[in-house]
């Protein structure tokens, strides 16, 4: 008889559970939508039929703040369209709740999937002793894995006195002090993605001889002196180079 009385609570509550779903397309895997940049992607929030017709009102938010609808698109069912899909949207959380119950909500994760910006070549020309910094931007979702070339062959990071970052977003190879026997060459940046296979810039360094820095500041600086020493002299000898023509 307990287990009974039990039984009829339980399903008197679950009867009396409000909830709104939310839908989408492309198909989200639960609440995560994973789709690709450029992508349109459209949000359907509908409330169940135990909620009171009087209180059916829906809300959008992105990321907590508020999202804009027309009154026609906010009873019992309502539809969000996200064009253009950008990097920037990766993480954002779509959330439809009811205006009268914020509890009662549902929500959508965007994982928006995207490659790394490369496949191109830049020409770097350093001088000798000086240093450079070769950059990549990596910034790609899922994750990429990094690898540094040196004519073909993986570089060895151990020698030459490289130097190397990589903070997720820009990776970069700095040589201090370039010397053409050692680091003239043709350098790729090569990522892997689970999702878009391998992708690299190529860099081609050239190391050219050092150029003899001219001081063009203190020979200015020396020039503007010896004009005014001349000027002044000039003046200060004005009548006796006037007698002098005046003879001539």
């Amino acid at each position: 008889m307990k287990v009974l009385v039990i039984i009829q609570l339980l399903l008197c509550c679950v009867s009396h559970i409000k909830a709104v779903t939310v839908e989408s397309c492309p198909s989200a895997i639960g609440s995560l939508l994973k789709i690709e940049v450029e992508e349109t992607a459209t949000l359907t929030c509908k409330t169940d039929g135990s909620i009171d017709p009087s209180n059916q009102e829906l809300q959008w938010f992105r990321n907590g703040a508020r999202v804009n609808l027309a009154e026609e698109n906010r009873l019992s069912r309502s539809s969000l369209c996200v064009q253009s899909v950008s990097k920037e949207d990766n993480g954002v959380v779509f959330t439809c709740q009811l205006k009268g119950d914020a509890s009662v909500n549902g929500s959508i994760e965007f994982d928006v999937q995207y490659p790394p910006d490369l496949n191109d070549t830049k020409e770097v020309f350093v001088e000798e002793k000086d240093g450079v910094v070769l950059s990549c931007d990596v910034r790609a979702n899922p994750p990429v894995a990094l690898v540094w070339k040196r004519d073909g062959e993986v570089l060895d990071l151990t020698t030459g006195s490289y130097i190397t970052t990589n903070n997720g977003i820009t990776a970069e190879l700095s040589i201090p002090k370039a010397e053409r026997d050692v680091h003239q060459g043709t350098y790729i940046c090569e990522v892997t993605s689970p999702v878009y296979g391998i992708a690299s810039r190529t860099f081609t360094v050239t190391v050219v001889d050092r150029v003899l820095k001219f001081p063009i500041g203190p020979t200015i600086a020396g020039v503007v002196v010896v004009l005014c020493t001349i000027v002044l002299a000039l003046i200060s000898r004005r009548d006796k180079i006037i007698k002098c023509c005046k003879r001539n």
